[in-house]
């Protein structure tokens, strides 16, 4: 089975294992004009569309019952302009696999997130990010987009072309129409040396400016029920790569953050009592270490134990505040929660529904295992997100609608604007985008 789709009785069903859906029809377009004309089929069968990339949403965001579009055939590298230092790329390719051909060319992508199972437009349409002092999220790093919007005609949008549609559609969530091709700005391929240190989180949270400021991607991992963090700094380097030793990089990234955290999941699942223990042994586990690598071996890794999460991006100056308010929550609350808090970065950008639109940010993700009740965590996390005026990830559990939206994106009414320009009829409509993009 995929991670995105059973497909035994057409059920879809998401990778977290918490969104599924039956289609009345599943397209899988071989072309632009192929997917151009499904849209223009559905429309005049009256039924609603949506693209659906590798289901790594824990959101509805690709939910539909109308007509699900499955971009796999449409992949790969359109073109490299290596003057413009560009890379056009189909939608429906895996950022793992644009990762690996553009080392091949030797080039990067100057940042990117944690995972690279989802396809490049799904990542970018909700705003996957990764951490960063100055590079921002991989929507930040689109110079152009081809968009087959409700009309069934295609139109490119960039800075020059179609820019108010370019400001809005790089995070477009899927409501302005769907995203066929993308043109990322590259770099040449660069090294960067990782350091991963385990820290008290007092200290983290003391020092947190200056770890921010000295480093180019800095994150941390909190454990709770514990003081302790691991730390991750990433840095350019100038060589030579030094990169993971097969033994040690099986045992630290598969036995232990795959295979030994995942029994250690299934243990504080079926016996809650025991979560705060295993949270401090596996918090003291990894032992500090640097490696240098390319960047997409430094950046990503594998994530094998399946999860439920919340991620929310808060004011940067309001991280400190905010951890230690989430400390205090799970202190007293009696929650068990047995999954690391990650904690990152992102400079201010210019994107209207980007998490880090206008605002230099700070992203806190609170996850539980898959199959252990979250919502009680969950909603209490919310509420201290909430409080710090936070934007919680499109892609991710979160309960806000468009009201509390309108509030915290300076640009939400010129987005949904667009939209009624671009969409009036709501083709691209599903629960999930009437709830925070409101009617």
């Amino acid at each position: 089975m995929s991670s995105t789709a059973s497909g035994k009785s057409g059920t879809w069903r998401n990778w977290g294992g918490n969104v599924t859906v039956r289609p009345a029809r599943e397209v899988l377009p071989a072309s632009v004009d192929e997917l151009a004309a499904a849209v223009r089929q559905a429309a005049e069968d009256g039924l609603k569309v949506k693209a659906v990339g590798s289901g790594h949403s824990f959101t509805a965001i690709a939910a539909t019952d109308g007509v699900s579009i499955r971009p796999q055939l449409l992949t790969g590298i359109r073109n490299i302009d290596r003057k413009a230092m560009t890379v056009t790329v189909e939608a429906g390719t895996p950022l793992k696999r644009l990762n690996v051909a553009l080392a091949r060319e030797g080039l990067s992508l100057t940042n990117m997130g944690d995972i690279m199972e989802q396809t490049v437009s799904g990542a970018t349409s909700t705003g996957t990010h990764g951490t960063g002092r100055e590079s921002a999220s991989l929507a930040a790093q689109i110079r152009e987009l081809e968009l087959v919007t409700a009309d069934g005609s295609v139109l490119t949008c960039s800075e020059k072309e179609n820019p108010e549609i370019f400001a809005a559609a790089r995070v477009g969530l899927g409501a302005l129409g769907i995203v066929t091709a993308i043109t990322f700005g590259v770099e040449p391929v660069f090294l960067l040396t990782a350091r991963e240190e385990p820290m008290p989180l007092d200290r983290v949270l003391a020092e947190f400016d200056q770890l921010r400021t000295e480093n180019e991607h800095f994150e941390f991992y909190w454990f709770p029920h514990t003081g302790n963090t691991n730390t991750k700094r990433n840095n350019r380097s100038a060589g030579p790569p030094q990169p993971v030793g097969q033994l040690a990089g099986w045992f630290e990234d598969e036995f232990l953050s795959n295979g030994v955290f995942h029994a250690a999941q299934l243990l504080g699942r079926a016996v809650p009592a025991v979560v705060p223990t295993v949270a401090r042994i596996s918090s003291t586990a990894l032992s500090a270490r640097s490696y240098t690598d390319i960047p997409y071996k430094v950046f990503t890794s594998p994530r094998r134990v399946r999860f439920v999460e919340m991620e929310y991006a808060v004011p940067r100056e309001a991280l400190v505040e905010t951890v230690r308010e989430l400390r205090a929550m799970v202190d007293r609350s009696g929650l068990r929660v047995n999954f690391p808090i990650e904690v990152r970065t992102a400079p201010a950008d210019d994107i209207a529904l980007s998490t880090a639109c206008a605002r230099d940010s700070a992203y806190i993700a609170v996850h539980m295992f898959r199959g252990t009740p979250y919502q009680a965590y969950f909603t209490a996390a919310e509420r201290i997100f909430t409080a710090h005026e936070g934007r919680p990830h499109w892609g991710k559990v979160h309960t806000q609608d468009a009201d509390y939206f309108a509030g915290v994106y300076p640009r939400f009414g010129e987005f949904t604007a667009l939209r009624d320009r671009l969409d009036p009829d709501r083709l691209f409509q599903n629960d999930y985008l009437r709830r925070v993009l409101g009617q």
